[in-house]
């Protein structure tokens, strides 16, 4: 219970990671996001076979965490936490994909075994692209850039709720389990009645928790508006670092620059 209580409430280390002064705090956040964005369809847009194409966007996140200054031990350690999710997705691969493509000595790859290896590597950059921008920009600026750009207002608010108290949600569940635990002598079997009184619990201290939050809102004279102390001004610096970007982006995925870089070594062995 302990690690499941570190890996969520770590999350808001983001935050603090994202009052940074970096070159890469300092971007707008809009171009953050178009960037990200950018960054995110040139990497699920790649054919389901191809994985040591993908290889330079990897590089890529790589080079970023450095330039912010991000750990990358947290990153992976988040990057675990949610990895699941793609093994679930990718896992049946193997089975229904038969068709021979690598030839290893006695080994042979199938189709099924790349497809889930480039999910899974699909699945590691996107997430990092996302926790990066978090980290380098703090969630309510994203929300706020995606306003800017058009996103509907009850949308961003809807997200930041979401995200704030999702925490607040957690430790009523974990305070919940304590007392569970506390009162059975830490007896690990739990019978379907008891789980069922405990979800209800929780959905009632839910709606209570959210009539008093909604209330201390309209108190505070909360009217829907993202308000963050950075002001958004896009310079000229936003600007290059965005058409650099892009530019770097395109270079990735139209030319295998892995299988170039092979050619070019073997071509000197030759």
């Amino acid at each position: 219970m302990a690690k499941i209580e570190s890996a969520f409430f770590d999350l808001s280390y983001l935050e603090a990671l994202a009052g940074g002064n970096t070159f890469i705090h300092r971007l707008d956040p809009r171009i953050k996001v178009l960037t990200a964005a950018l960054f995110m369809m040139c990497v699920v847009s790649f054919d389901k076979y191809i994985i040591s194409a993908m290889l330079p966007f990897g590089l890529f996140v790589i080079v970023i965490m450095g330039l912010a200054n991000i750990p990358a031990g947290y990153l992976g350690k988040k990057l675990l936490l949610v990895s699941p999710f793609a093994v679930m997705v990718g896992i049946f691969n193997p089975f229904l994909d038969q068709q021979p493509l690598l030839q290893l000595s006695t080994f042979t790859v199938t189709g099924g075994w790349i497809s889930f290896f480039s999910i899974l590597l699909r699945f590691s950059l996107t997430v990092s692209a996302v926790l990066i921008l978090i980290a380098t920009t703090g969630f309510n600026a994203v929300c706020l850039a995606m306003v800017k750009m058009g996103m509907p207002k009850i949308f961003a608010v809807q997200l930041l709720i979401l995200y704030r108290y999702i925490f607040v949600l957690i430790d009523e569940g974990l305070s919940m389990h304590r007392a569970r635990t506390l009162r059975s002598f830490q007896r690990r079997a739990m019978g379907l009645k008891t789980f069922a009184h405990l979800v209800g619990q929780l959905l009632l201290r839910t709606l209570d928790r959210a009539q008093r939050i909604h209330l201390a809102m309209l108190c505070r004279g909360f009217d829907g508006t993202i308000r963050i102390r950075q002001i958004l001004c896009i310079k000229a610096a936003d600007l290059m670092a965005l058409a650099g970007c892009a530019a770097l982006f395109y270079l990735m995925r139209y030319f295998d620059l892995p299988e170039m870089l092979g050619r070019f070594v073997t071509g000197l062995s030759s």
